[in-house]
């Protein structure tokens, strides 16, 4: 859609964070309402976090259709909505917001977006012993879809927060009756884990641009028949995924993830099947133009 384009009639989605400069979801879903003929538009707004609640209130005023939400909303929003979807509750984090007649409910669509990624690269999780780094938003959102389908659940996360990881181990305990085992993120531990796994997933910010340098893994502890999905997706291929593919493992981007979770928000708004393929491709071209 062109700005010509905009009419009494055009339907508004959004996103709401702070930062929100360099998001990619207005390149995404702008593209896919393009291809799809559909009358919507979608805008980002920076909201700082003293401003949450008005600024929910003037999204519901003006009758959105829905919006996404990012850091650092994703939790703080949940008691100004007026309902959650099941997962998102259990998760305590929403990053999709829809509107039914001024109602907003609370979606993750983090979760279903990390596990069609990985179907979608022919990685099936059930049955396999899975490795996760970290315990923020994304490692509750990934660890919650995973905990009913995998063998053994390992998360590892920096000793300062690692009661973070714990509570993430009691809820699944909870819910799924799984023990899940919880270790500091250290060399030695990695070295000892990731001997018997199948899946090892970065939910941490250890490699993400300006720091695309780094890793969180020893590239000598990766290995062929290892899957390695890193959910950074700024660079498209992290430290960790250069090394582990040279390492003969399969990897998979963060960039799915992003595509997909933005994906089925887009479903829920507009009612129709988002075209993925095209959303991923918009996205992949805005970061390579920001790294050129």
């Amino acid at each position: 859609m062109s700005d010509k384009d905009i009419s009494g009639k055009t339907k508004i989605c959004a996103l709401i964070g702070d930062p929100v400069e360099h998001t990619m979801s207005p390149v995404m879903h702008n593209a896919a309402y393009k291809k799809l003929g559909l009358d919507y538009i979608y805008i980002p707004f920076r909201v700082k976090p003293e401003q949450l609640a008005p600024a929910v209130d003037g999204l519901r005023a003006l009758n959105v259709c829905g919006f996404n939400v990012t850091i650092p909303h994703k939790v703080s929003i949940i008691p100004v909505l007026d309902g959650l979807d099941p997962i998102a509750e259990k998760i305590g984090a929403v990053n999709t917001v829809v509107n039914t007649g001024g109602e907003l409910r609370g979606y993750n669509t983090d979760a279903d977006g990390f596990l069609k990624a990985m179907l979608e690269r022919g990685v099936e999780p059930g049955g396999k012993s899975v490795v996760v780094l970290g315990a923020g938003g994304a490692a509750r959102a990934i660890t919650y879809i995973l905990a009913e389908k995998v063998v053994s659940l390992t998360i590892l996360n920096r000793q300062e927060e690692l009661d973070w990881a714990e509570n993430i181990a009691e809820l699944i305990k909870e819910d799924f009756g799984k023990v899940v085992r919880v270790l500091e993120l250290r060399d030695d531990y990695l070295a000892e884990v990731l001997h018997n796994a199948d899946i090892l997933v970065n939910a941490t910010s250890v490699g993400m641009s300006p720091a695309g340098d780094k890793s969180p893994v020893p590239a000598d502890l990766l290995r062929k028949g290892l899957v390695v999905f890193d959910v950074v997706y700024n660079p498209i291929n992290t430290r960790l995924l250069n090394e582990a593919k040279a390492a003969g493992a399969q990897t998979i981007s963060g960039i799915d993830m992003l595509a997909w979770q933005g994906a089925l928000a887009f479903e829920k708004w507009t009612g129709q099947a988002a075209p993925i393929d095209l959303m991923k491709k918009e996205a992949v071209k805005m970061l390579e133009s920001h790294e050129d």
